[in-house]
């Protein structure tokens, strides 16, 4: 499968990942909050954008999870005892990635990058509707891949030649501070529209059109989120 490419350019945006410490960006990218909106049903359905938060061209976002000033860094990494020792894989997406192919649409799934925003179980679960020969079954993939938070799931399409083209959304670059009401709690920063993520050694990870970054400090794949925040509880009250 081709990978896939953002739309847009960055113009100098960049997150670099600091050792034991912040995420450093640069590049004036815009910030904002945004939230997971449930269905009637109580699932993730639906993304909503609640307000622009300050920024400037470069600042410092929190990633051990005890700033006061969240989602901002105070300095409070260098007063406690945290490790934020990245770990994980430097592969690009399609090589952590598993197919699987239905009949209307093939689904990719790099299951170390979950973040657990949960989109992938409203209505059916991905992995299931794929399989059923029904196109609104195919319809409900491509919805619950798409609102994938770290970009995790990715459906895609073949044309008349077979080749695969990615489903996605045009995200303008930009960084969502994450709150999930799901689990009466805040989650991740979510990177869109392709802003390079780059390692403490200056080793950039592959550029993706979404990405879910840790803010809780407890993440096993650091720098990337994967779900600790909610059996953690943490919590972002200034968000």
């Amino acid at each position: 499968m081709p990978e896939h490419e953002p739309e847009h350019e960055q113009d100098g945006m960049k997150v670099t990942v600091t050792r034991n410490g912040p995420y450093r960006v640069d590049g004036g990218v815009p910030l904002a909050r945004w939230t997971i909106v449930p269905n009637d049903d109580g699932e993730s359905w639906e993304w909503r954008k609640d307000r622009d938060l300050e920024s400037s061209e470069s600042y410092r976002l929190c990633r051990c999870g005890q700033s006061s000033n969240k989602p901002f860094c105070d300095d409070t990494h260098e007063r406690i005892d945290w490790d934020g020792t990245e770990t994980a894989s430097r592969e690009p997406y399609l090589r952590q990635a598993g197919a699987q192919e239905g009949p209307y649409l093939v689904l990719t799934d790099a299951e170390r990058l979950c973040a657990f925003a949960r989109f992938c179980d409203a209505k059916g679960s991905a992995w299931a509707l794929v399989e059923r020969d029904d196109p609104d079954a195919a319809a409900l993939t491509e919805r619950e891949a798409r609102r994938c938070v770290s970009g995790r799931l990715i459906a895609w399409r073949r044309d008349e030649d077979g080749k695969p083209h990615a489903l996605e959304d045009d995200f303008e670059p930009s960084i969502a501070v994450v709150q999930d009401p799901g689990i009466e709690g805040s989650a991740g920063l979510w990177v869109r529209g392709g802003i390079p993520v780059v390692s403490e050694d200056g080793t950039p990870y592959e550029p993706r059109n979404r990405q879910a970054l840790c803010r809780c400090g407890g993440s096993g794949n650091k720098p990337f989120c994967d779900g600790t925040h909610a059996s953690i509880g943490f919590q972002d009250p200034n968000a």
